[in-house]
């Protein structure tokens, strides 16, 4: 398994070595015969050709070969490291389900903690939540962590206005746990704007994840312009994390952004953007991309555990 390109730099690899590399497997060339060496599993040919096991996700020849060369691949997250989901929606503003219900379900899946991140300000599309809501909404998630053995953190989705201003005071805001800001309109802005907007927003000392970074609808919307390397960079400083949207239309940071994030040192929060219990299973997608962007489970605030999550915060 594997692009077109991982498959001819692994037979130039093998020609070198005297061997022969095709679907079947690995072969040691005598005169007109072949004796297969190497083939029975994807582990034993990548050890044959002298390479450290190459996992499927990375196999595009974008360095992955030389990496491997190297023995210096990293070990990719796994969903089995997943201990909580930091994007759900529930019937408090544009999500279908409870926050009980949303609760339940991720205790099927193991998880030790989510975010509950209802929109909160004045997207009217999505019943954002105002001062008075919330506060009611804090109370039904206290109630329920004291029931149910998964902890239910206050979390929120902000607005990133024009002008970088977000669309609840700070007076709301410090009392949350976790602020996702994201931007929802203004996607035209040019590549100065946005950045500058998004730049601004990031300063705001009570947000601790940008939500999808891009702004990407896949076959509807195409990304905004945007310098990610001062988003990486400011999110690297001011200790924020960038969010793997894994929403099926958004996946968001894509795989080539991920893997930027990741050379820069800076964390990537998983979030299934959830809007009914259903939608927890979108996890796997956002694993997938971060596989695909070479992330480590010290990458992902996914593996941590809430005692962790709450160091880091």
């Amino acid at each position: 398994t594997g692009s077109k390109d991982h498959s001819i730099h692994l037979r130039k690899i093998a020609i070198k070595k005297g061997l022969k590399l095709n679907e079947y497997g690995v072969f040691k060339i005598k005169g007109k015969q072949e004796k297969q060496v190497a083939g029975y599993t994807e582990q034993e040919v990548y050890k044959k050709l002298g390479l450290q096991y190459i996992e499927p996700e990375l196999r595009e020849d974008q360095g992955e070969i030389e990496t491997a060369l190297r023995n210096k691949l990293p070990k990719l997250v796994t969903s089995r490291e997943i201990k909580a989901d930091f994007h759900i929606h529930s019937n408090w503003s544009d999500g279908s389900a409870s926050i009980e219900e949303l609760a339940k379900e991720a205790e099927k899946l193991n998880y030790e903690y989510i975010v509950i991140s209802d929109h909160g300000g004045k997207l009217a599309i999505a019943r954002s939540l105002n001062k008075k809501e919330i506060e009611k909404r804090t109370k039904e998630i206290e109630s329920l962590n004291k029931k149910l053995k998964i902890k239910n953190l206050k979390g929120i989705e902000v607005d990133i206005l024009a002008d970088g201003k977000l669309s609840l005071p700070d007076s709301v805001l410090k009392n949350l746990d976790i602020v996702t800001a994201s931007v929802h309109s203004g996607f035209k802005f040019s590549k100065e704007k946005q950045t500058l907007r998004v730049l601004k927003a990031m300063e705001n000392p009570y947000v601790k994840i940008l939500g999808h970074p891009t702004g990407r609808l896949i076959h509807e919307r195409k990304p905004y312009e945007i310098d990610l390397e001062k988003i990486y960079e400011k999110a690297r400083e001011n200790r924020i994390a960038l969010e793997i949207n894994a929403f099926p239309n958004r996946l968001d940071l894509n795989d080539s952004n991920t893997r930027e994030a990741v050379k820069n040192k800076v964390k990537l929060a998983i979030g299934t953007d959830s809007h009914n219990k259903e939608h927890l299973r979108f996890m796997e997608l956002g694993v997938g991309g971060a596989r695909r962007g070479w992330a480590s489970s010290k990458d992902i605030l996914n593996t941590y555990s809430l005692k962790e999550l709450e160091s880091w915060l």
